[in-house]
């Protein structure tokens, strides 16, 4: 019985140890219900935006797909380099590859909460193009795009 309690839980029972935030005094609280509850293949988060912030840095990911439903609030997704307003109800995809960029910006006076679900892809590689940077997950490395070296190929009989 103990190994099923890992699997049913109520949101209300979830430890703070699956919690950024968990009291909230920042612009965002995220709640790793699918961590707390032993997901493998994916992760399910509620996320809390307060008024005036964001849910993360505008990127996109190689190889994790990600859904969300906007469970509360309202606000504006910038995704693919447009801004689109988003409010209660409004469900989301995020198909793997760098031209899906995407975050959540919370404009309105209420807190935007969103469920936030996506697949744990080994060798993700998330690329922030505002700051040109590509970020290695597995690895925790992350890279300046202009830092590049010039003249290499991946050619070796060159």
């Amino acid at each position: 019985m103990e190994s099923l309690m890992k699997n049913i839980s109520n949101i209300n029972d979830i430890p703070e140890e699956y919690m950024y935030d968990p009291n909230f005094n920042t612009k965002l609280k995220t709640i790793l219900i699918g961590e707390a509850i032993g997901c493998e293949k994916f992760y399910v988060n509620i996320d809390y935006v307060r008024p005036g912030s964001e849910s993360v840095k505008y990127h996109a990911h190689s190889k994790q797909e990600e859904f969300y439903l906007i469970m509360s609030g309202e606000g504006i997704l910038r995704i693919d380099g447009k801004e689109i307003l988003i409010k209660k109800g409004d469900v989301i995809s995020a198909p793997a590859g760098k031209d899906c960029g995407h975050k959540f910006i919370n404009n309105s006076e209420e807190i935007l909460q969103i469920l936030d679900v996506g697949t744990r892809e080994k060798d993700d590689v998330i690329t922030y193009p505002d700051e040109n940077i590509v970020y290695i997950k597995d690895k925790k490395l992350a890279f300046n795009i202009n830092d590049n070296v010039k003249e290499w190929s991946s050619e070796p009989n060159e």
